[in-house]
């Protein structure tokens, strides 16, 4: 298993970038694009881009087929190239074998959140997950169902661990924690401040064109 290259941007007290991702021979790509809010404190910090390759990802194995790819944070020992986010997250990149039971530990002080993107499994033993999928909308008067398979996100509570079961190909998923900032957000596009206030004026700077604090 290989993590793709990363790229890590603190926007902070503004940056503006392009994304052209390449892709294969078809013009295919295979990504993920995750925000992570910055407490009021540091919105205006100066901005930072970190461009990171896939060998640079350090990944670890047990004798039962799990894999993790260590985007940022700790996880087994070793730690991510992604660092100096104020939410202190966890990215994991998992893959846990056909069959196979794992224990996953979480810290209590975290949110957690799970994206399958490859195979298919079960999310037991620890608070209960909600299975949201992205493509489709779920039956509303169905019972509470945690069978999770590809392009599902799952939330969950509070908790010290949770416990993955996969399925019969295997599951591969996202494992993201952090640590919550519990500040109020005002998001519009590609700007998220603390207020309807804040955000009218990063608008108005970006309409101006001094938008960009630092050159």
């Amino acid at each position: 298993m290989t993590a793709g290259d990363v790229q890590w941007m603190t926007a902070g007290s503004g940056i503006l970038h392009q994304e052209m991702p390449k892709g294969d021979n078809r013009g295919r790509t295979h990504g993920f694009q995750l925000w992570a809010n910055l407490p009021a404190s540091l919105k205006m910090t100066d901005p930072h881009y970190q461009d990171i390759p896939a060998s640079a990802i350090p990944e670890v194995a047990e004798d039962d087929g799990t894999r993790v790819c260590i985007i940022g944070g700790e996880f087994w020992g070793k730690g991510g190239p992604v660092e100096g986010v104020a939410a202190d997250p966890n990215y994991l990149d998992i893959f846990v074998a056909p069959g196979q039971r794992k224990h996953l530990k979480i810290e209590t002080t975290r949110n957690a959140s799970a994206y399958v993107f490859g195979g298919a499994g079960t999310f037991r033993d620890a608070s209960d997950p909600r299975a949201v999928l992205t493509e489709q909308a779920a039956d509303a008067n169905s019972p509470a169902k945690y069978d999770v398979s590809n392009h599902s996100l799952v939330l969950f509570d509070r908790g010290d661990q949770i416990v993955v079961q996969a399925g019969d190909e295997g599951i591969r998923f996202l494992l993201v924690s952090g640590k919550p900032i519990e500040e109020p957000v005002a998001w519009y596009g590609p700007i998220v401040m603390n207020s309807q206030e804040e955000l009218r004026q990063a608008r108005s700077e970006l309409q101006a064109g001094n938008f960009i604090k630092h050159r």
